[in-house]
């Protein structure tokens, strides 16, 4: 009995509520039997024009007139005829839509580059001014130090009225003229 209510169950119709469940049966029917070959439809192909005769079997004289008997002759080369005109205009319409097609491909690209092109080098614009004012505040501040420090000693040293030679001969040696001046002016110092 327990055979025949789980044959009940897979018998039960499926209903297909939209296209996930249509792709979902038709995956599971294929994983059912995976040795069995599936057949894969080919492309159609293009259709073309019948290749012109060799040898062209009813040819109407000039100076004859068309007869009533040669009347489906004539009706069936006309609409040959027709059918090639046809063939030849779609073609063509056909090579028009997909130029215009390729060609909107091509400048849809070409404007998706430029802006991408636009918004980069405006990103890396962006990026190297963060970068300079990342670096710029640390060197002001180093600058504004030393600058500081340098102006500071210069002040000092104009209040002493020492100018640059002065300010190298400190550095080394005493200043001779000074010693002279004290030694003048009684201060006894040794060298």
């Amino acid at each position: 009995m327990d055979v025949k209510d789980g044959d009940k169950e897979e018998k039960k119709p499926i209903v297909v509520k939209d296209a996930t469940d249509l792709q979902r049966l038709r995956l599971e029917k294929l994983m059912k039997n995976p040795e069995k070959p599936v057949l894969i439809p080919e492309r159609r192909k293009d259709k073309s024009l019948a290749p012109p005769p060799d040898f062209v079997r009813n040819v109407m004289g000039s100076s004859a007139g068309a007869g009533s008997g040669e009347f489906h002759v004539y009706r069936h080369l006309r609409r040959k005829e027709y059918a090639r005109q046809k063939f030849i205009q779609e073609k063509s319409e056909k090579e028009k839509l997909d130029d215009a097609y390729h060609n909107r491909i091509e400048e849809n690209k070409r404007k998706a580059e430029e802006r991408t092109a636009k918004k980069r080098a405006k990103r890396l614009k962006r990026k190297q001014k963060t970068k300079i004012k990342a670096t710029q505040p640390k060197t002001n501040i180093a600058d504004d130090k030393s600058s500081q420090s340098n102006s500071d000693s210069n002040n000092s040293e104009e209040e002493l009225g020492l100018d640059s030679k002065q300010k190298t001969d400190n550095t080394t040696e005493p200043n001779i003229n000074n010693v002279k001046s004290d030694c003048e002016s009684g201060n006894d110092h040794s060298l």
